[in-house]
């Protein structure tokens, strides 16, 4: 069976972004304006980040692969300022000893010190550690998924908007809103990363009825 995606207007979007702050409000419209899933976000290192070209690219996303997406202007200075607080934390590690970002098992038996390096930290580093069991090492893990599911509920709330409450929202959101734009639909597939333009071609049901597309008759 298919559904039909949830889908919040621009002026709601707004109104849920608006009651969000700190790392959180800046993962939520970077979600919003990459149509990124969320963990490809909270994987985001600093190497993925590319200011001078105006891309990110997303490794090892749903079905391993890895994709560009474009990099919002509007959220390039709050991520300056995020990579400065990363680059902060990453610099007291450092200075305390601890074993660096946590990184997968195969690419840290090949290279060890990979954790350790600036270009493989997080982007939204969580504020505590985590140890490892087989060895004891403290590592730096990615900021955790449910502070933002948790964020994503209250400013709902407090928007008071009467809609299902999912932090996928916002990708379904930039698909609709992308077509609804004129966007052609292999580019909005693109960024999503789907295989398949029929996974994309559910969004075109939304994006043609909402804000007044097909009028009634």
């Amino acid at each position: 069976s298919r559904r039909v995606p949830c889908v919040w207007s621009t002026v709601g979007v707004a109104a849920v972004l608006g009651h969000l702050h700190g790392d959180v409000a800046l993962l939520a419209r970077l979600l919003y304006g990459t149509g990124m899933r969320l963990n490809e976000g909270l994987s985001l290192r600093v190497r993925d980040i590319d200011f001078g070209c105006q891309v990110i690219t997303v490794r090892q996303g749903k079905g391993d692969k890895d994709r560009v997406v474009m990099l919002p202007q509007s959220i390039c200075a709050a991520l300056k300022s995020q990579l400065a607080i990363a680059r902060a934390l990453w610099d007291s590690d450092r200075r305390n000893g601890l074993g660096g970002a946590v990184v997968k098992e195969a690419l840290a038996m090949k290279q060890p010190d990979l954790g350790h390096q600036w270009a493989w930290f997080w982007i939204f580093p969580a504020a505590g550690l985590t140890i490892d069991r087989s060895t004891g090492v403290q590592r730096r893990d990615h900021l955790y998924a449910e502070k933002l599911q948790r964020a994503i509920k209250v400013a709902t709330a407090v928007a008071r908007i009467q809609k299902p409450v999912t932090v996928h929202t916002l990708r379904h959101s930039f698909a609709t809103h992308l077509l609804q734009s004129g966007t052609h639909i292999r580019e909005v597939q693109e960024l999503l990363g789907h295989s398949d333009v029929s996974t994309t071609m559910i969004y075109t049901h939304s994006s043609s009825v909402m804000g007044g597309g097909v009028t009634s008759p």
